[in-house]
């Protein structure tokens, strides 16, 4: 077994674990489509924290020849998985009932969503720049920095449509990532 196969083993386990808890809050939100409706943020809260999931797996894979088998390495990449988690499990409820406000749990949880993605993203900038020292020309500046202050405008302007425009942009950006070369 590998440095990286071994590091990745924990990685991959809490990433999977991050995947697998905001699909079955999606889940148990689309079984509940009779009582309550998932609402447009909440879908696109869930949709951008699952690319987002994907993304950071990519990039394991990506500098998979840099990371050395270390304990900060692993404790840095626990820390920052764990924190995926946490997030995944933010964006639905645990139940979804007749008494479930799926707005008034978005509005209780989202900022904590966006901001743990933000620390996630920052962590995975620093060390893509400094792993991979990228060359950033406006492709790298669009799809990659555009990424913070978007997030930080929804995490601080309290309005459900800025929030919703922002949460559009950040997941086009995945798409987009994936056709602009």
């Amino acid at each position: 077994m590998s440095g990286f196969e071994f590091i990745f083993s924990l990685f991959g386990l809490i990433l999977g674990l991050a995947l697998a808890e905001g699909l079955g809050g999606l889940t148990r939100a689309i079984k509940a489509r009779g009582i309550r409706t998932i609402g447009w943020s909440t879908g696109l809260l869930g949709l951008f924290v699952s690319c987002d999931v994907v993304t950071f797996w990519m990039y394991g894979w990506a500098m998979r020849d840099q990371l050395p088998l270390s304990w900060p390495v692993m404790f840095g990449g626990f820390l920052v998985t764990a924190v995926y988690y946490v997030a995944a499990s933010l964006v639905f409820p645990d139940a979804v009932d007749r008494d479930s406000d799926l707005d008034a749990h978005f509005e209780r949880n989202y900022r904590t969503v966006m901001g743990a993605l933000l620390f996630c993203n920052a962590v995975l900038i620093g060390l893509v720049f400094w792993l991979l020292s990228p060359a950033l020309d406006l492709r790298s500046a669009i799809l990659s920095l555009s990424f913070f202050p978007v997030s930080l405008i929804a995490i601080f302007v309290r309005k459900r449509p800025v929030v919703i425009a922002c949460l559009l942009w950040l997941i086009a950006l995945y798409p987009l990532s994936a056709v602009w070369h």
